[in-house]
This record gives structure tokens, sequence and C-alpha cells, in this order.
């Protein structure tokens, strides 16, 4: 056996060691020094850089280059960017006769490069993860057999650090659902424990969002002189955002009928704030109701939220919102309606997710089916009225998947 065989099979038993070693590193910095103290030592050579691709910009970076700073450059720039662009080996046995080389670095940091070996590195489908450049082989030129050699560091480099990107994404998932599951349970643990007990009322509230989080909320506020607050709410958008914006949106109202129950000056109030504090696509539409069940009237601000449902025994009637959904203009006026509350009467507050679910066709449930169903159940207790609501809402759309948050809120007064 010759030398020169013998050390070609010496430096394949080495690659197989370091394929081992990149197939159990967990951490991205080790891989990669992993793979850059094999390419000096396969290749034997006094430098090496590993340049990562970055899809989103179309760039190279650099995270590991012995004695050299973190460099980022266009994907189709220098010897690097041949060797990504044309994903084949680079072989330049004289680094300064080639144009494609930029001497800055090296007047930087006072290495002197002679010749380079950069090569590809690529994933099973071919995808490009990054490039691998050699500097200086240790005595003369980078060989055919070299090539070889890089050829394979290069394969097997390529898979590990997709393997390690998938670990990443498939990690970072993970802390996602992780957090999407505490958010949900913290916003869950906003909502009422159970619906407030008001002599002669029957009340019930309901939410079901698209998402793990939502941008719909309900709260029941038990105020002074016996009076109770109902807030329905519906921020822009579902998931994580939404949520925020919603519970922003519930401490400030809560904070401000602590202090009055003039609801024009509570919408005012909190309105200025949302102004400020949201970005410009980001809104809430919302009804705000006091009960007084004394006198059998619930007075209410609705900005954007609508209809609202009045179902009777003799009649029923549907109105819009009486004023601008909330974080749209800082000098929004805001007026106060009400309802009177006949025996037997039902009012239906409801975000628009229920009004607006398509069946196959397109058609849209509405306000129609909505009342039809209140007034065949007007003995039907409200939690169940609810659930009979969302079957049908379910059933209409063929169960598809739920396109935006569920809330409800009912009050009814007993006849």
């Amino acid at each position: 056996m010759s030398i020169e065989h013998e050390h070609r099979i010496q430096n394949l038993r080495r690659l197989l060691d370091i394929t081992r070693q990149m197939a159990v590193t967990l951490d991205l910095t080790q891989l990669l020094g992993t793979i850059v103290e094999a390419t000096r030592g396969v290749l034997c050579c006094e430098r090496a850089t590993i340049f990562l691709y970055d899809p989103a910009t179309d760039e190279l970076y650099s995270r590991v280059a012995t004695g050299v700073e973190s460099i980022r450059f266009p994907a189709d720039r220098g010897i690097a960017g041949a060797a990504a662009q044309q994903r084949a080996i680079v072989n330049v046995p004289d680094a300064y006769s080639d144009p494609r080389f930029n001497p800055e670095i090296d007047r930087e940091t006072g290495f002197r490069t002679r010749n380079l070996l950069t090569f590809p590195l690529e994933n099973l489908d071919g995808a490009l993860m990054g490039v691998l450049q050699a500097l200086n082989k240790s005595d003369g030129a980078f060989t055919a057999a070299d090539e070889d050699l890089a050829r394979v560091l290069s394969a097997q480099a390529g898979v590990a650090l997709h393997r390690h990107a998938l670990l990443e994404q498939y990690a970072e998932k993970q802390r996602m659902a992780r957090d999407l599951e505490l958010a949900r349970k913290i916003q869950q643990a906003l909502f009422p424990k159970s619906c407030p007990a008001v002599a002669g009322y029957e009340i019930a509230g309901w939410n079901c969002p698209a998402d793990e989080t939502g941008g719909d909320c309900y709260d029941f506020i038990p105020l002074a002189n016996g009076h109770h607050a109902f807030l329905l709410a519906d921020a822009t958008g579902h998931g994580i955002g939404a949520a925020l914006v919603i519970a922003q949106f519930r401490s400030l109202i809560r904070a401000m009928l602590s202090v009055t129950e003039d609801l024009a000056a509570v919408a005012a109030r909190v309105n200025q704030i949302l102004c400020h504090d949201l970005m410009g696509d980001r809104f809430v539409t919302a009804f705000v109701g006091v009960l007084d069940p004394q006198q059998h009237r619930l007075d209410y601000v609705s900005a954007g939220q609508g209809p609202l449902l009045l179902v009777a025994p003799a009649t029923s009637e549907s109105r819009g919102a009486n004023a601008l959904p909330l974080a749209v203009l800082d000098d929004s006026a805001f007026e106060v309606g009400r309802f009177d509350l006949c025996p037997g009467a039902t009012v239906v507050l409801l975000t628009d997710g229920f009004y607006e679910t398509s069946d196959p066709g397109g058609e849209q449930f509405g306000e129609e089916r909505v009342m039809d169903l209140v007034r065949r159940h007007a003995n039907t207790p409200l939690d169940q009225l609810i659930r009979e609501l969302h079957a049908k809402v379910r059933r209409f759309s063929n169960d598809s998947p739920q396109a935006d948050d569920l809330t409800a809120i009912l009050i009814r007064r007993q006849g």
C-alpha cells in the first residue's frame, strides 16, 4: 500500500469520526467549530471559515472564522459567492491573481492569503446551507485529492447544518407552543369565573377563541348601588397580539368604572389612551353597558360593536353601534343608548364571528337566524341557549375551521 493511499484512508477515517461528532453536537457554535477544525486537519490548511447562508436577505455571513471577525456580504459576491452560485468547488491557487478575491480582510487582519479552496454546503435536497472556505494549504496548492476530501466533508457538514436548523425550528415551535399555552391560561383566567346573580335576571357569558389566544373578551363588573357593568369587546385580528390589546382594554375599562358610571366619559378616556398606545392598524369594537335591575334598564355605549339585539315576547329589535370603534379617532364623541327591559326580554350581545360565519355557498349566518333561535328558546336556560347557538353556527358552516373568535353575553329579564 502506497503512502499516499494510506494517507487517503486515514483522512477518510478521520472524516467518519468527524461525521459522528457532528451527528451528536446540538450547539451551533460547537458544530461550526467542529467543522472548521475538521477542515483544517483534513485539508492541512492554516485557516478555515464557514459562511452560513441567510435566505431572507440572500447573504452569506460568517459565524466561525479562525482569526477573522464576523463578515456579511451578498451571496453572489467574491469567491465564496461563486461557489454558492455555481454549487461547485472553487480552487484558487493564487488568491491575489484572482479578480474575485477581496484583499481588504488581509489588510485588516495582517494575514496573507496565498490560496483558497471554497466549496458549497448543501442539504440532501440541494438547498444551500452555506459555504466553507479553506485558506493556505500548508505544503503548496490545494490538489484534486483535496477537492475529493472537500466534497465528502461538505456533504456531511451540509447535512449536519440542515439537521441543526430543523432541530432549532422544532425547539422554537415548542417554545412558542409553551408560551401560547401560558398566554391562553392567563387570558382564560381573566374571564369571569361565574355569572353574576342579579335578582330578577338571568345572565350568561361565553367565549371560544379561533386560536390558542383570542382578540375577544367579555366581563361582568359589579358596581355600587346594585348596578352591574357588562363588557363585550373584539380587538382587530386574533392571536397573541389581539389578546394583548384586549387585556389592556379590559383593565382600562375596569379602572374607569371604579371611578364613574358615566359611560360616555369612560369610553372617551379609554379611547384617548388606546389612540396613544396602539399602532394605526389596531382598534377595538366594544359594548360597555350598565344594568340597573331596579329600573330595568341597560344603559350602554356601543363603539363599533353591533348589531345589538333585543328579543322580547311581543317584539324584537336590532340596533347598530352608536359610536366609532375605539382607537380610531382620539376626539370621538360617545353617546349613551338605553334598552328598557320588559319581562321576558333578552338582550343578545355577540361578536361578529357569529354573524359572519358563512356556509359553503358563502351566505352568512346573519341576524335573523340568531333572533329566530332566541325566540324559539325563550324558556331555555341561557347557558344552554348559547350552546345551541354555537352548535347551529357550526352546522351552518358545515363544521369548517373557525375563522374568528366567538364571544357572547345574554341578559334576560325573568318573566
